[in-house]
């Protein structure tokens, strides 16, 4: 692990994870490639791209896990007696809700052929598995997901959407 550990969290960085959720990223990715891989020389002869995408599958899967706790913690205004929690800013999710509104029309004026790639890619589909769902080659789909994300850069970039954007 030690190998990939910049790459482990620079994936949770990128995913705008804190500290201390990338740590405990790093714990899980420690986790499932033990459980992949088994003993520990298998695990260090793991290729640096399945290392990446056991990465960002545990940052997505925690961000999923923290969005279904935040769901989870809904405060009734009806309670006096309740305070809301820390960190949840209406602010912030209404940006974030803006930006997925600006992501999806962006998605929308990009080719029809692409759309469904890009689509599945964002939500977390492996190429590999977009291709087998899709029924199309490995290479179709590679080119017409680089194109499309491609394509949606430009747009977003055209619009003044960029990292810097939701920081």
């Amino acid at each position: 692990m030690t190998r990939f550990a910049g790459m482990v969290r620079s994936v949770g960085w990128r995913h705008r994870l804190s500290d201390a959720d990338v740590d405990e990223m790093m714990q899980q990715v420690r986790i499932r490639l033990w459980r992949a891989r088994g003993e520990s020389e298998q695990i260090s002869r793991a290729p640096a791209s399945y290392v990446y995408r056991t990465a960002v599958s545990a940052a997505l899967d925690m961000i999923r896990r923290q969005h279904a706790q935040r769901i989870e913690q809904t405060v009734s205004i009806q309670d006096p007696g309740v305070a809301v929690p820390a960190g949840v800013s209406p602010e912030r999710d209404l940006e974030y809700s803006e930006l997925a509104a600006q992501v999806a029309r962006a998605i929308e004026s990009i080719p029809a052929s692409r759309r469904p790639v890009v689509r599945m890619y964002l939500a977390g589909h492996p190429r590999e598995e977009i291709a087998s769902l899709l029924g199309w080659t490995e290479a179709k789909t590679r080119n017409l997901l680089y194109r499309g994300l491609t394509d949606l850069r430009a747009r977003l970039t055209a619009q003044g959407i960029g990292w810097e954007t939701t920081t």
